[in-house]
């Protein structure tokens, strides 16, 4: 029996803010598919040259009043990223907070704009710990 990998499904609110903030990660639209009948989006997005692994960005036309509050019941999705640094400090730049910032220099911790967790982990092995990363304080949940 094989298995393969496909998406990550998110329920979202504001579309556009979210593909902003999924864009500001480094992903990419690789696929749409627009529902006139059930008047709905499926955007799915991924890293340049992992089109395999996309998120799956569904949003309902007409609103979801169904979407929870707090999306912590679901997990996170997790992003390897080359200097995870300069990662946070872009995220900040564009009025991301961070909501557990890399004090160990290895992970930090973002929530989209559905309130969705995005863990970062730094490539290879931890950074050397850094200011102002090591003076931060958690912010929020994560």
């Amino acid at each position: 029996m094989q298995i393969r990998y496909l998406h990550t499904m998110v329920r979202v609110k504001d579309l556009d803010a979210t593909m902003a903030f999924f864009a500001l990660l480094g992903l990419k639209e690789t696929r749409r598919m627009d529902s006139e009948q059930g008047r709905f989006s499926l955007i799915f997005m991924a890293p340049e040259g992992q089109e395999e692994c996309p998120v799956e960005l569904t949003w309902n036309w007409d609103g979801d009043d169904e979407l929870p509050s707090d999306s912590r019941h679901f997990g996170h999705l997790a992003y390897e990223v080359e200097d995870i640094y300069a990662m946070c400090q872009h995220l900040m730049d564009n009025g991301v907070t961070i909501n557990r910032p890399p004090r160990d220099g290895r992970m930090a911790f973002v929530r989209s704009p559905d309130n969705i967790s995005v863990e970062l982990l730094q490539m290879g092995g931890a950074k050397e710990p850094a200011e102002p990363w090591t003076s931060m304080e958690n912010i929020g949940h994560w």
